[in-house]
This record gives structure tokens, sequence and C-alpha cells, in this order.
């Protein structure tokens, strides 16, 4: 029960890494709010979970204003605050458009990071921030520019943060996901398909599979909870070894 009368917002709730995360901190005793885009599985997840679930979309900063004040109405105020929202696309360089990188940005690292701004004076003083980063930031994947400067650039401005938030006792830390067994690994993909990915992703990665959403959630409500109370301005990679055994 880390989490016992603690308040806690989680932005992208609805599916893979947040809803896990969601469930477990519901289970640690959190009063949680939680942000999607898909209406139906915000439908759901709240009533499973007796949270409040706010539609919104991090790319909108107009939206996620208005989250965050629904939130405040709720709850007075945020002690946890998981940034998970995200967006993903692969384009090798010459095919990079400016539509699809500000598509990227926009939500990755324009919209986390405002998001976190906007949500500051609602942190009550010695609570705890964890975004959702990605090994795409310091693994040179082709395909991935877009998407891994975002996430690089995620993983500066958390740092900042960490320090600039020390007068108020306000923990930043990153988790950084290898590759995921989660609902947008399968999206679109046949089951021969999802296998193949699998089997692939078995001989990239040194533990020898892919991640679970669980098991990164885990790594999240650790950094979120007071066990990790001197840990600060870290980026975990929860990636079976990719970086450092790859």
């Amino acid at each position: 029960m880390r989490f016992r009368d603690k308040c806690v917002l989680v932005l992208g709730g609805t599916a893979g890494i947040g809803a896990a995360a969601c469930r477990m901190l519901v289970a640690e005793g959190a009063k949680l709010a939680l942000t999607g885009r898909n209406a139906d599985a915000l439908r759901t997840i709240a009533e499973d979970l007796d949270a409040l679930a706010i539609r919104s979309d991090m790319g909108d900063l107009a939206q996620t204003r208005a989250a965050l004040g629904e939130v405040e109405q709720a709850l007075g105020g945020i002690d946890v605050l998981f940034v998970n929202a995200g967006v993903g696309g692969f384009a090798m360089v010459p095919d990079v458009t400016e539509e699809f990188w500000d598509g990227i940005h926009a939500v990755n690292l324009r919209g986390a990071f405002f998001a976190i701004q906007s949500a500051l004076p609602l942190m009550r003083d010695g609570g705890a921030i964890v975004i959702t980063g990605s090994i795409g930031s310091v693994a040179a994947v082709p395909g991935n520019v877009a998407y891994a400067a975002a996430k690089a650039g995620l993983r500066a401005m958390a740092r900042i943060l960490a320090k600039e938030l020390l007068p108020r006792r306000i923990r930043v830390n990153m988790v950084s996901p290898g590759p995921t067994d989660t609902e947008i690994f399968k999206r679109d993909a046949s089951e021969a398909e999802i296998q193949g990915m699998k089997d692939m992703f078995a001989t990239i990665v040194p533990i020898g599979r892919m991640g679970t959403a669980e098991e990164i959630a885990r790594a999240v409500l650790f950094l979120a909870s007071e066990e990790a109370g001197f840990i600060n301005g870290i980026d975990l990679m929860a990636d079976g070894g990719c970086i450092e055994l790859g």
C-alpha cells in the first residue's frame, strides 16, 4: 500500500503500460485520475477501478489544461504524476515530412512538457513525477529519427526538471522501456506477424524475450514511491539488457 491516500494522475492510462500502472496504483491504495483518447476504454477502466477518467489528447494543450482543471476539482492536488501518453512512427530520414515530425513531437515532447508545466501548480511538495521514455533516445535505430529525437528531448527535459524542482522536493525520473508486448505492438497485425516480431525481438533482447506492460509498470511504481526517495533525475532502462548488454 505504498500509495494509500495518494492522489495520482496518469496521462495516457487506457492501454499497455499506462493501464497496467493504473491497476497497480489502485491496488496499492491510490486515488486515481487518468486521461486517454479512447472513450470506450476510459469508460471501462473508470468502472473497473472507480477512477476519474477524462478524455484528453496530450497533443492538444487546451484539452490537457481542461483535464487538469477537472483533476483539481476532484482531487484537490496531485502527489504523483505519471506522464505516459505518446505516439510512434517509423520513417527513414529522406522520408520524414514536416507533418510526420510535428505529429510525433506535438505529443511526445511539446505535449509532455506543457502538460507537466501545467500540472506543477497542482503538484504537492514532496511528490514525484515519472515519465515514460524509450531506449530509442540513446539507441541508433534506423527509421526512428523523429521518435528518438522527441524522447531524447524528453530525457534532457526530465533531468532539468529534476534540478529545478529540488526546492519543492519533487523528484523527477524516467523509465525507458525496451521492446514491450503491448496492444500498440499488436495493432493491425496478424497472429503470424505478431509471433514473427516476438521471435525477432527474442534474438535482439539479451534476456531473450520482450518485456510485459506489468514489468515496466512495476519500475514506474518504484520510482513514484518513497522506496525511491533518494533517486532523482535518472533514466531507468527497463529493456532486458538491450542498452548495457546489447
